[in-house]
C-alpha cells in the first residue's frame, strides 16, 4: 500500500527563529480502517474523542505548559477512552487478562521512562513518566512496576476495569482463528488484531519537544509479550535536534527497524525534513512486511504524519495549522 502523509511546516513570523510555535499531534492507532465497515456515529464517536483529546493537550501549549504535560494529558485522555487499545480500551491477552505498555521521552536532555506488562495502572503514560522523573530507571516491568506504582499517587483499578465487549469478541475472533480447525473453513487472522496503540507529540514555547505512546499491546497476546510502544527508538523517541516521534503498528518490526529513532537520525544526520524521512522509514518498512504509521514533529515545529496502513486515527493543530481531524488514506 501507498504511504499516507501530510505535513504542515508552521512557521509564526510573530516569534523569534529560535522560538518556533507550539503544536501537537496525536494518533490512536493505525491498521484496516475500513469506512464502508465504520457507520456514521461510530466515526462521530472517533473524531469526537480525537478532538477531545488534542484540543486538551493543545490548551496546555497555549496556557505555557511543557510539552511534556501536553502530550501527557493528550494520552491520559485516549487512555480513558474506550475507543482506543491502550487504558480502558486495551486488548485482551489470551488468558483474558490485560497487560498495558507506555513510555514517555523529552527532547532536551532525552529523558525517559517505561513501563511493559502493568495490569493495574488506570493510566500507564502516569506511571512511565514517574519512572523518568522519579526513578533512576528508563524501563520498569510487571510486578516490579506495579511495586514502584505502590509508593506513588497515581490511580490503580482491578483488572476488569478494562474489560469491554468489542475487545472481548476479537479476542474469541482471534483464538477461533489461531486454533486448528480440520473440519471448517479456517477463520483469517485479521492484521488489526497485531497492532493498536495511541500517542502524542507536541513542541512547547520553549521550543522542547517531547513524545508518549501507550498501548493495550497485540489481542491474544502470550508469554509476557512487550512490543514497540515502550521501547525508546522503536515506538517512541524525542530529541530537540531532530524531531520527536510516536508509533503505531506491528510491534516487532517497530522494534526489530527501531522506526522512532532512524526518523530522527535521518532528520540530524542527512538534513531530510521530518515528513520525508517519516514517508521513507514506513515505505521501507512495508517492503519488508511491516504495517503501521508515526506522528512526528520536528525542532522547526513542522508537523506531519505518515502510515502505510488503510487508515489512522490521527489529528494535529498547532499555532498556525487549523484543527485537522483524520482517519482513512486519501
Amino acid at each position: 500500500m501507498a504511504i499516507s502523509s501530510s505535513a504542515i511546516a508552521v512557521q509564526d513570523h510573530t516569534k523569534t527563529p529560535d522560538r518556533p510555535p507550539i503544536g501537537i499531534v496525536i494518533h490512536g492507532g493505525a491498521g484496516t480502517i475500513n469506512q464502508a465497515q465504520m457507520s456514521a456515529s461510530q466515526q462521530q464517536a472517533y473524531e469526537a474523542a480525537l478532538t477531545l483529546a488534542i484540543e486538551t493537550g493543545y490548551k496546555v501549549l497555549q496556557q505555557g505548559g511543557s510539552s511534556l504535560d501536553a502530550v501527557t494529558q493528550a494520552v491520559i485522555v485516549l487512555e480513558d477512552s474506550p475507543l482506543f487499545n491502550a487504558g480502558k480500551g486495551a486488548v485482551y491477552t489470551f488468558d483474558e487478562t490485560h497487560e498495558l505498555d507506555a513510555s514517555i521521552m523529552q527532547g532536551q536532555d532525552r529523558n525517559a521512562g517505561a513501563v511493559a506488562g502493568v495490569t493495574t495502572i488506570k493510566n500507564p503514560i502516569l506511571l512511565a513518566r514517574a519512572v523518568m522523573e522519579q526513578s533512576e530507571h528508563v524501563m520498569l516491568a510487571g510486578a516490579g512496576a506495579e511495586a514502584f506504582a505502590d509508593t506513588l499517587k497515581l490511580a490503580r483499578v482491578d483488572n476488569t476495569y478494562f474489560n469491554t465487549p468489542f475487545r472481548y469478541d476479537a479476542l474469541k475472533r482471534a483464538k477461533q482463528a489461531l486454533a486448528p480447525q480440520p473440519h471448517q473453513a479456517k477463520i483469517p487472522f485479521d492484521p488489526v488484531w497485531r497492532m493498536g496503540t495511541v500517542g502524542a507529540v507536541a513542541i512547547d514555547q520553549a521550543g522542547n519537544l517531547a513524545a508518549a505512546t501507550s498501548t493495550g499491546g497485540m489481542t491474544a497476546k502470550r508469554y509476557g509479550r512487550i512490543g514497540d510502544a515502550p521501547v525508546i527508538g522503536a515506538g517512541n523517541f524525542a530529541d530537540n535536534s531532530s524531531c520527536a516521534v510516536s508509533a503505531t503498528g506491528h510491534g516487532e518490526y517497530f522494534i526489530r527497524y527501531q522506526v522512532a529513532s532512524d526518523i530522527c537520525a535521518r532528520v540530524k544526520y542527512q538534513g531530510q525534513s521530518a515528513a520525508q524521512a517519516a514517508d521513507a522509514v514506513m515505505s521501507e518498512l512495508a517492503q519488508v512486511g511491516g504495517t503501521g504509521g508515526v506522528i512526528v514533529v520536528d525542532a522547526a515545529g513542522a508537523l506531519s504524519w505518515a502510515f502505510n496502513t488503510e487508515g489512522m486515527y490521527r489529528a494535529m493543530l498547532g499555532a498556525n495549522t487549523p484543527l485537522k481531524v483524520e482517519i482513512f488514506a486519501r
